[in-house]
């Protein structure tokens, strides 16, 4: 199995040019936007934790609660694994997020193991943990695994932008936006930052996650 990254913006630059000529309306979207930021990061459970911590937060709440589980030292398995739920919910986990934690906790996930697995692989070995969805599964594999054919076909930017792109009537459901750009694949993920940077030109403001 041959496992796709993009590990440079030089990377990113070619799957653009090769996403381009394979769906040129691309074309005029990167000529606005100009190479989008990769915004890689170091993976492992404190991203996955601090990802779930943020799930349905505004971005200043969810810095707020993880400055806190930081200050107390509550971000690793080991020191989650002693604390008691009250310690938890003192420094601002809901009953539903601590239950995600423990859950992430639980599964003790081989994230070096990660790295050699399938994008599919990877997506049912997160999922498996209470908490977590395809999107969040999604996000993992693109920034902190850095895979290059990643659409994440339900975020709410990417369809937005994508319905533009396409001359589309109305927003297209996950399934409907997986259909219509698989010929996209493999540079999907070139797609997808292309898509996050078309729809904070459309709505002026900032749309790529985490």
């Amino acid at each position: 199995m041959s496992i796709q990254t993009i590990e440079t913006p030089q990377e990113l630059s070619e799957n653009i040019s090769a996403l381009i000529a394979i769906e040129p309306k691309f074309a005029a979207i990167y000529e606005q936007v100009g190479l989008p930021d990769l915004r890689h990061n170091a993976g492992g459970f404190e991203q996955l934790m601090r990802a779930m911590v943020g799930q349905q937060l505004s971005v200043a709440a969810a810095a707020s609660i993880w400055k806190r589980l930081v200050d107390a030292a509550l971000t690793t398995p080991y020191k989650i694994g002693e604390a008691t739920d009250e310690a938890l919910k003192a420094q601002g986990l809901s009953k539903q997020k601590t239950r995600y934690i423990r859950s992430l906790v639980d599964h003790n996930i081989d994230f070096m193991a990660l790295e050699n697995m399938s994008d599919e692989e990877v997506i049912n070995t997160l999922t498996a943990v209470t908490g977590i969805g395809r999107w969040t599964a999604e996000m993992y594999l693109l920034f902190s695994l850095k895979r290059a054919d990643v659409l994440a076909v339900d975020d709410l930017a990417i369809k937005v932008a994508a319905m533009e792109l396409l001359g589309l009537a109305e927003r297209p459901t996950p399934k409907q936006l997986n259909n219509l750009t698989q010929h996209w694949s493999p540079y999907r993920s070139a797609a997808s930052l292309l898509l996050w940077s078309y729809y904070g030109l459309l709505r002026n403001k900032t749309a790529v996650p985490l």
